[in-house]
């Protein structure tokens, strides 16, 4: 067995950079999870009339509407099965700009052969990932797709009331780190949030996720 992110991206997957592969090795099946220690050098957002949008997104711990530079971070990724029975990995972002403290939940589960990233305490947003490798085995990841779920409610969320993520994550051989750069962007309003930093990971032995780290509530529909 494979992890998840192997099984998405097929044989691609073996183009990404050995540590990346390490990385997004992380499963049930690998037995072991990725925490991830460094500093954000810089946390952007956009124009003050982005806020409401940030603030919004806080409150489920999707967004933040800080900004700040050299803040340290952690990022945390634990494999575990969710009541569904789904093998599911945890994105987790701790940081504190400020002494204001902020966390990023995220979670990842595999279906019908594509990625869906749940964002949030209460995977209220569904979005498909689309993943590929540049040329020097970076990873990059964009969003597409994105539904809103809450009890029976569920629809397709508009983009034009939404953004859309780039991330490109590598591996710094010289510097002996991961590097990461983030850029969400509304069609119509611009660039709303971002931040770039660099991190050392330490894998674990681990066959589930602390309970801190998953979810308030599962959501069945993706």
């Amino acid at each position: 067995m494979t992890s998840i992110f192997a099984e998405a991206m097929g044989a691609d997957f073996e183009r990404l950079h050995p540590m990346l592969q390490r990385r997004f090795g992380v499963g049930l099946h690998a037995g072991y999870a990725c925490i991830g220690t460094g500093v954000m050098t810089s946390i952007r957002r956009g124009p003050w009339w982005t806020l409401p949008f940030l603030y919004v997104g806080k409150l489920r711990n999707i967004l933040i509407p800080y900004v700040g530079e050299n803040v340290p971070f952690v990022i945390k990724n634990y494999p575990y099965r969710d009541p569904y029975g789904r093998e599911t990995i945890t994105f987790v972002r701790e940081y504190s700009v400020r002494s204001r403290p902020s966390r990023f939940d995220a979670t990842m589960v595999l279906t019908g052969g594509r990625l869906v990233d749940y964002l949030g305490t209460h995977q209220h947003l569904a979005v498909d990932l689309d993943l590929q490798v540049t040329s020097d085995g970076s990873l990059l990841l964009t969003t597409h797709g994105q539904r809103f779920y809450e009890g029976r409610v569920g629809f397709r969320f508009p983009l034009l009331f939404s953004g859309r993520a780039t991330l490109h994550e590598s591996y710094d051989d010289d510097a002996e780190v991961y590097r990461i750069a983030l850029e969400v962007r509304n069609r119509v309003f611009g660039f709303l949030f971002g931040y770039e930093g660099h991190f050392r990971c330490e894998f674990v032995p681990a066959s589930d996720a602390p309970d801190e780290l998953k979810p308030v509530r599962h959501e069945r529909r993706t």
